[in-house]
């Protein structure tokens, strides 16, 4: 399951690693959209496969950040 950017935002962590088992409602990582924070959550409980973004860069809404298998 890919997990997606709901805003335009700036990724400020990443607490998931390649390999990590993560359950629905883990936090993945963290990102700043108009001077709020806001965790980013697993939608299901897999593996994280890819992570397709690095703290500092800005994602679009829609933009791919993570891979769940």
């Amino acid at each position: 399951m890919d997990v997606k950017a709901k805003m335009p935002s700036v990724v400020i962590s990443i607490t998931a690693s390649v390999g990590d088992t993560v359950a629905k409602g883990d936090s993945l990582g963290e990102v700043e959209a108009m001077k709020m924070k806001n965790k980013i959550m697993a939608p299901c409980d897999g593996n994280v496969s890819a992570i397709h973004i690095a703290v500092g860069d800005r994602v679009k809404p829609g933009g791919l950040m993570f891979t769940i298998e």
